[in-house]
């Protein structure tokens, strides 16, 4: 994916405005149901009802699996099957480190690229995950919170970075998904994209950066203390 513009398909799934095949509409589909823990971490899949969930074929989904695998987010075991692979608070703050070095590297690129329509729509990707948030609708947060990292990674506009980055958002989002039952971390995050926003908006670099840090820090700090648990 390169930063077009998202939509949902006919599963509710966020896919770029363009023709996708269906072995990739396949891995969107498993990945979504990996990251909003439709499929619960450490369980073996049935692949076969896995196939029938994402309404595609075998082939199609066995790509799927191995590309997902390959991304951290199942785990093929010989001779026991297809696992979910299993959340820790160690991977987490592995994780959290790689995001440290990464989102601040594309915030700092974008703030040298972006323009005032991006601008406005990443203020108005925060104002959906604001209502998402007072209606208390997990799924429509984590679609709002993953199309404003994923538009700003676009504006970046460097593909290694993206491709590094969609990876890293796709294993995040299983830990924020645990902290979403608190309305005042989700809050915490919209306060954050905000002051990322604004600082973009002044070409404040420093500041988008510093900003970005704040950010990471901040679910850092939620998954530490337990938020949502």
């Amino acid at each position: 994916m390169r930063g077009g513009i998202l939509k949902s398909d006919s599963a509710g799934v966020q896919v770029e405005d363009r023709a996708i095949s269906l072995n990739e509409l396949a891995y969107l589909r498993f990945q979504q149901a990996l990251i909003t823990l439709r499929y619960k971490p450490g369980d073996y899949l049935n692949m076969a009802q896995v196939m029938v969930d994402l309404a595609v074929g075998r082939t199609p989904v066995n790509q799927a699996v191995h590309r997902l695998a390959a991304e951290g987010l199942l785990q093929v075991l010989p001779r026991k099957g297809v696992m979910v692979a299993p959340l820790s608070l160690d991977d987490a703050l592995e994780l959290i480190e790689v995001r440290l070095v990464n989102e601040q590297l594309c915030t700092r690129l974008a703030a040298a690229r972006i323009s005032p329509a991006q601008i406005a729509q990443l203020r108005e990707i925060n104002t959906r995950l604001a209502a998402a948030c007072r209606q208390r609708d997990s799924l429509a947060m984590m679609e709002c919170d993953n199309q404003f990292h994923h538009l700003l990674a676009g504006i970046a506009a460097n593909r290694r970075l993206m491709d590094i980055l969609s990876i890293i958002h796709a294993q995040a989002q299983r830990f924020w998904a645990t902290t979403l039952a608190d309305s005042g971390h989700v809050e915490d995050v919209i306060r954050e994209h905000s002051a990322i926003v604004d600082a973009l908006e002044k070409g404040d670099t420093d500041a988008a950066e510093q900003a970005t840090r704040q950010h990471i820090l901040s679910f850092r700090h939620a998954l530490l203390t337990g938020t949502g648990r």
